[in-house]
């Protein structure tokens, strides 16, 4: 099965389970959140991990800038978290294209007394609505975590055991917390994890050793 059929196959997938999710998992599912889990102050702070990612890759892009400006060799290792930064990004712009496009309402009211679930019975889709009220799908945070966690995936997998964690801690998080419907998470997830995985093959495909390295060994053989 080529890339495309692979890609096709969970894109399918996705907008099933969403569904279904939409259907007949995502209202008992908050209800239940907010009835018995949501006062667990625990489950608010696992998604903390997707928005750490922000800085974390602020830091990375500083350092290999300096290492490019100062014409210093480009590990195969840098090069893989500066993917992992570009994956963020890439996925993060996606994400908020989609949050305008099909415009959920959220499960919880959080700001500004936005229409939800649990406070005004308002559960759906209103596409083409801007603002915070409206950006319940896709998820951000599991966006982000999976776009991450899957340049890492696919990069070293040896350590795919490792990089579950993370990804599970913040899903359980936002569904502890009644941050999202479990719809949104299932959308933002595929979001990211597509990202990661597509920016994987372009940069194994066409940059099989970091550029930098590539300049030095072009330099040798000169």
């Amino acid at each position: 099965m080529n890339r495309l059929k692979i890609w096709l196959s969970f894109f399918a997938v996705t907008i099933v389970t969403v569904i279904v999710a939409y259907l007949w998992i995502d209202r008992p599912t908050a209800f239940f959140a907010h009835n018995h889990l949501a006062q667990f102050k625990f489950f608010g702070k696992l998604p903390l991990i997707s928005e750490s990612l922000f800085p974390i890759v602020v830091l990375i892009f500083l350092t290999i800038a300096t290492k490019v400006l100062l014409n210093l060799k480009v590990s195969m290792g840098h090069s893989y978290l500066f993917l992992c930064g570009l994956s963020l990004v890439v996925a993060e712009t996606i994400k908020e294209q989609l949050k305008y496009i099909f415009g959920r309402t959220w499960p919880e009211t959080w700001t500004n007394n936005n229409p939800s679930l649990i406070h005004d019975n308002v559960y759906g889709f209103n596409p083409f609505h801007s603002g915070q009220a409206y950006s319940s799908f896709p998820s951000g945070h599991t966006n982000a975590i999976c776009a991450v966690a899957a340049v890492l995936w696919f990069a070293y997998p040896k350590y795919r055991a490792l990089y579950i964690v993370p990804v599970a801690a913040v899903i359980i998080g936002l569904i502890g917390a009644d941050f999202h419907f479990v719809g949104d998470i299932i959308a933002g997830g595929f979001i990211g994890a597509s990202t990661g995985w597509i920016l994987v093959i372009f940069w194994q495909t066409y940059f099989s050793a970091p550029p930098m390295a590539k300049s030095a060994k072009k330099k040798r053989k000169k």
